[in-house]
């Protein structure tokens, strides 16, 4: 879960019913479908607590009724699901040959997955920045034309991002010190809508985490494949951030001295060696006969070709890249000792030929036995995990309490409800009471308020870090 505190802080009743009304989410999305009473038993919130915290749910549109269960002791059960259907979070991801695109709704559900042909290596700044802006407002018409309110965007970039959504460093892209967070949302028009910048390994573990087949695994590391070559390391269920959010470059970790020149300006990096487009040139020595190239998907494609039929030099080279990746991933095992590493991106294409050599150095190369029971395989989530990680960041800072306002009738409608409360409290005196008798004192709940916050129960799940422009 998404944290944007960095210590103890002090709360007051709207901090109490927020973080209340995060735990009740967080509990239905998990376990629905399940009733008021499912959620008060588990959570150590009381009953009417919950119905509280149920109500504005409701109103607020993020949970719905689904039905009576009949199968369960006592009465039937009016049973919660999340709906969050009125809204939308929607991620990009950029790389050096194409823009991506994926919108979900609260439930997690896709609205919509582009992809646009996108020349990273060539282009200035300036129109990379309007390339995004004009896809994301293509996104979030069409979201918009389907009646959802946009709750965040954020931007997935293979570089250095620094907390206000400024790109320090994108080798692959050529950006230095690009005001990206700030420019998207001037193109933007300042939107109602948060915009965020963020690494994009770092989403990609973060959809890894809570969508993919290894979802919740405490300690799993992504390593996109692409242009560049990044971790994003979830370590102890919390994303490994670093300092100042820099961590998880582990394809400028130097690995074979006096090695290929890397774009970073040294040489041997692991990126240099094992990155796509250093396959690419293994492989396909023709390959840049006519110029650099801007689109890797039919290099890749061409390769899987070969390699489907055999071809010795091909396999060769693919023995080569797994074996270097091998070797990154036995830095990783000895140092954080992940459950699970994933091939990402079009190395998840290029799998089956990566994986032998890939895990045979792994072994060689880890000081604990069996790698420290580490697992090296290939992600299921495509080459658009980080978009999707964008657009579930979103989801996460809902999940942890940042919700959108309630509808217009609730303040009215909470007013009423206290008015009516306080009028049901007030003493009656007994027409028979003797004057100046006491009122009988009124029995009432003895568990928490309905404010109280939650002692026991589920707890914040998924990775923990200080998102781009979150401090």
């Amino acid at each position: 879960m998404f944290t944007t505190q960095t210590g103890p802080q002090p709360a007051d009743l709207a901090d109490v019913r927020a973080t209340n009304l995060a735990v009740v989410l967080r509990f239905v999305r998990a376990h629905a479908p399940c009733s008021r009473a499912d959620i008060a038993a588990s959570t150590g919130l009381n009953k009417a607590t919950v119905s509280s915290l149920v109500a504005e749910l409701l109103d607020r549109r993020l949970v719905r009724e689904t039905g009576l269960a009949e199968n369960r002791i006592g009465r039937p059960a009016t049973m919660l699901v999340v709906d969050g259907a009125p809204y939308a979070a929607i991620g990009i991801e950029v790389s050096i040959d194409e823009l991506t695109v994926v919108a979900v709704d609260l439930a997690g559900t896709e609205l919509l997955s582009w992809r646009r042909a996108f020349d990273g290596s060539s282009g200035s700044p300036g129109r990379a920045v309007s390339a995004i802006a004009a896809l994301a407002n293509r996104a979030v018409n069409r979201v918009g034309n389907q009646a959802r309110e946009v709750l965040g965007l954020t931007v997935a970039v293979p570089g250095l991002v620094d907390a206000d959504g400024t790109v320090r460093l994108a080798t692959t892209l050529g950006w230095r010190d690009l005001p990206l967070g700030t420019d998207l949302r001037r193109a933007l028009r300042d939107p109602a809508f948060e915009v965020a910048v963020e690494n994009d390994a770092n989403l990609a573990a973060l959809a890894e985490y809570r969508h993919g087949p290894y979802a919740g695994t405490a300690n799993l590391v992504h390593l996109t494949g692409g242009a560049g070559l990044g971790a994003g390391v979830v370590a102890d269920g919390r994303l490994l951030r670093g300092g100042r959010g820099f961590a998880g470059e582990l394809g400028h970790v130097p690995v074979e001295p006096g090695g290929p020149h890397c774009p970073c300006g040294r040489h041997g990096c692991l990126e240099a060696v094992a990155g796509i487009p250093a396959l690419i040139r293994r492989a396909l020595p023709d390959a840049a006969e006519d110029g650099p190239i801007s689109d890797f998907a039919p290099e890749v494609e061409r390769i899987r070709t070969k390699a489907r039929r055999g071809d010795r030099p091909t396999l060769d080279a693919l023995a080569d890249t797994g074996r270097y990746l091998g070797r990154g991933v036995a830095l990783l095992a000895n140092l954080v000792n992940p459950e699970v590493v994933l091939l990402g991106g079009y190395f998840a294409t290029l799998a089956p030929w990566l994986l032998p050599a890939a895990e045979t150095e792994l072994l060689a190369g880890t000081l604990a036995p069996e790698a420290g029971g580490a697992r090296l395989l290939a992600s299921a989530l495509g080459t658009g995990a980080a978009a999707a990680g964008g657009a579930a960041r979103t989801l996460e800072t809902v999940d942890a309490g940042r919700l959108p306002p309630p509808g217009p009738g609730w303040a009215a409608r909470q007013e009423a409800g206290s008015a009516a409360k306080a009028s049901r409290k007030s003493p009656t005196r007994s027409s028979t009471a003797p004057p100046g008798a006491e009122p009988e004192p009124t029995s009432g709940p003895t568990s928490a308020g309905p404010e109280a916050p939650a002692t026991a129960g589920p707890q914040p799940t998924g990775p923990s870090r200080q998102p781009a422009g979150q401090h």
